[in-house]
């Protein structure tokens, strides 16, 4: 058949943690994100997301195609989602992966090919859709918000779109990320090794995937050793049986007969008289029942890999590789300093070419993947002394090569994020000794970048659990995993919340660390801004005077100075000090466009505290240049519908209206006020904000007769 039917933080990395500025616009790092492309500019088909290369001789296996037509016919012209569920090495992905191919093949307007073993991948990827197909709401700059505008194009589109979720492994992550098409021109494929009742029900059926028929895995091995002149002998089907049918087994002997010219008698042979595998491998690690095939077949190979390469790394690298995310990780870096040195030389690319021959692993447009089976094969037969290595090394060359700041990067950012968690899972204890790993709390940081702020909450929930837990409540990495918890409920709106955990980190760094130490500074920092946004201002303001005295007593680093400078300007406006705010608001714009730039985020807060210092001293002409070029900025850096340029159009809103431009001022702040609501929700607290101040100016606007009658 055919395939188709019709207010913000300024973000400062500090001793592990984060410190926020008391005031926006801006938050987290500023880059330049270019803005999403017209529709009428989108050059249709478009595959987003590398759909992976089908492997030799790839089985097309019709019957299980049949099944899974048949169920998508029952689903009419609404569309339905096949959930393909079974076993690892089953096939799953090559399955999905040939029904993207035709997809592609027969001209579909999209196909999105999304890794959905960790949510934020799939975010970004559906982000990344949505900023190629130019949907409705998409900004480039915020994506979570791009994501669910990509899903509500989706819905509502007549183009012709498959959508792939590929290993799914939480079904309750996904929840709510399901894509679905009112116009049944859309189809959802998915697969997972898991038989949960949450994937299912919706529009979604499952489909089972189980072994090759023995058909099938003979038809693959005679078809894959065709041109290798005799190597498929009488002994194909004993050989397809013995392996268990099993597809990822067969592609593993499969590889090991060609290279070697071993025929399938011979590698039965091979295969039932090589070292016991119960001395390896537990009988825990075999739930599913095909892991000692795979082992077999994998230490088969990869005995032979290290014969076939000089410099003994092979075993290292694989290691290595087994820690991460099967969906892949960049190929760049095997370059890392830390790769480098923890594999011991030689030529790491020379040896991915290497495994990748043998079909333990592959390389492909600079990722590198390999099968969740085979990985979980090779870490149960990996030395216990080695792990440490390993994972250490792993952790410093995913930290060597994490792009700062990482938003102009963020595909990368999220495959960083997802080996991240892949390897803080499995490499155990390792990453904890003697202290938390970096890289645990960069990821942290990486989703405070990129906005997922509920993402990032529940990331610092869990992580400053295992701190606790593996270190301790008075170790220095506990109390930054709460501070940066902090910041995150402080960027949620969640002041209530963000204090307490303020006002604990504080007093346990003032004990610990003393009140001079650069965390105490920043803790105290933040505290000063949670107690403004909170309604404290005199406890802010002094607090915040404190923080300022002290970082230019110790000669704390003038980067991280100029910003408790910018956010006391607005303290002092709150007390009505208006000479000292303009002073310190001119001085603060100053060394921040030095220090940092004219274009750094701190910098354009700067800028909009100065603007909003020259407002409350009458100085409207001013106050307003500074803030057009701070909207022009915002526009231009992060996109016209990010957040925070909608807040600087508040703030320009305000400028206007103290001037007697109250029509421009209504305009402008009814737009603030609708996208703040759509981006960030209508309870929080930047909308509540804005849509009270629309609310006072739409009543003040109106002509004297009607207020006085209320109408």
């Amino acid at each position: 058949m055919t395939f188709w039917r019709k207010r913000g933080t300024d973000h400062v990395s500090v001793g592990g943690d984060s410190s926020y500025s008391a005031v926006g616009p801006y938050s987290s790092v500023v880059v330049h994100q270019p803005s999403p492309q017209g529709a009428d500019a989108v050059g249709w088909p478009l595959e987003v997301g590398a759909v992976p290369a089908l492997a030799s001789a790839f089985q097309p296996r019709t019957g299980l195609r049949e099944r899974i037509d048949a169920v998508r016919e029952e689903g009419g012209t609404a569309v339905l989602t096949q959930v393909l569920s079974g076993g690892g090495g089953v096939g799953k992905s090559q399955l999905a992966a040939s029904y993207a191919g035709q997809a592609v093949g027969e001209g579909v307007d999209l196909v999105v090919w999304a890794p959905a073993a960790e949510l934020q991948q799939v975010v970004t990827r559906f982000a990344e859709a949505g900023v190629r197909v130019a949907a409705p709401g998409v900004s480039g700059t915020d994506p979570e918000a791009d994501a669910r505008a990509f899903l509500a194009w989706l819905a509502t589109t007549s183009r012709r779109w498959l959508v792939v979720l590929d290993d799914i492994t939480d079904p309750g992550a996904v929840e709510g990320w399901w894509p679905v098409s009112r116009t049944g021109s859309g189809w959802v494929l998915a697969t997972t090794r898991l038989h949960d009742a949450r994937l299912t029900g919706g529009g979604r059926r499952r489909v089972s995937v189980d072994v090759y028929e023995p058909g099938e895995a003979a038809a693959y091995l005679r078809a894959r050793l065709a041109d290798e002149g005799g190597l498929a002998d009488g002994a194909v089907d004993e050989l397809a049986e013995e392996l268990g049918y099993l597809p990822l087994a067969l592609g593993h002997a499969a590889a090991y007969m060609i290279n070697h010219g071993l025929g399938c008698r011979a590698y039965l042979e091979l295969f039932r008289g090589s070292r016991s595998i119960g001395d390896v491998l537990p009988p825990s690690a075999d739930a599913e029942g095909y892991g000692r095939q795979i082992a077999t077949t994998l230490l088969l190979s990869l005995d032979a890999v290290e014969v076939a390469d000089p410099e003994g790394v092979a075993r290292r690298v694989l290691g290595l590789a087994a820690l991460l995310d099967p969906a892949g990780h960049p190929e760049a870096l095997w370059g890392t300093g830390a790769v480098l040195e923890c594999v011991g030389g030689g030529d790491p690319a020379a040896t991915l070419r290497i495994l990748h021959r043998y079909g333990l692993l592959a390389c492909d447009a600079g990722v590198v993947r390999i099968h969740a089976l085979t990985a979980r094969a090779v870490r149960e037969v990996m030395a216990e002394e080695d792990v440490p290595s390993l994972a250490v090394a792993a952790a410093d060359g995913l930290l060597e090569m994490w792009p700062d700041p990482d938003q102009p990067h963020r595909y990368l950012a999220a495959m960083l994020r997802g080996n991240a968690e892949t390897l803080a899972e499995a490499a155990g204890g390792h990453l904890w000794r003697p202290d938390g790993h970096a890289v645990l709390f960069k990821a942290g940081h990486s989703l405070n970048n990129a906005g997922l702020i509920v993402a990032a909450t529940a990331y610092w929930k869990d992580l400053a659990a295992e701190c606790e837990q593996a270190l301790g409540t008075d170790h220095p990495d506990t109390l930054s995993a709460l501070a940066s918890l902090a910041v995150a409920h402080w960027r949620a709106g969640r002041t209530d919340e963000a204090i307490v955990l303020e006002e604990g980190v504080l007093a346990q760094r003032e004990r610990l660390l003393g009140s001079d130490h650069v965390g105490t500074l920043v803790s105290r920092g933040n505290l000063a801004s949670s107690y403004r946004q909170a309604g404290r201002l005199v406890e802010a303001t002094a607090l915040q005077e404190q923080v300022l005295a002290d970082r230019e007593r110790v000669g704390a680093d003038e980067h991280e100075t100029s910003t408790v400078r910018s956010n006391l300007v607005l303290y002092y406006l709150d007390a009505g000090r208006l000479p000292e705010a303009i002073a310190l608001g001119e001085r603060a714009v100053a060394d921040s466009e030095r220090f940092r730039g004219a274009e750094h985020p701190g910098t354009l807060v700067s800028r909009n505290n100065l603007a909003a210092s020259y407002q409350a001293a009458g100085r409207l002409d001013e106050a307003a240049a500074l803030k057009e070029r701070g909207v022009a900025d915002s526009e231009r850096i992060l996109g016209p519908d990010h957040p925070d340029t909608a807040i600087a159009r508040g703030s320009l809103a305000a400028t206007y209206w103290a001037a007697g431009r109250r029509g421009p001022a209504v305009d402008l702040l009814t737009r603030a006020a609708a996208d703040l609501e759509r981006l960030l929700g209508p309870e929080h607290f930047d909308t509540v904000a804005h849509r009270r101040l629309l609310a006072l100016m739409q009543v003040a606007s109106r002509p004297l007769w009607r207020r006085i009658l209320g109408i």
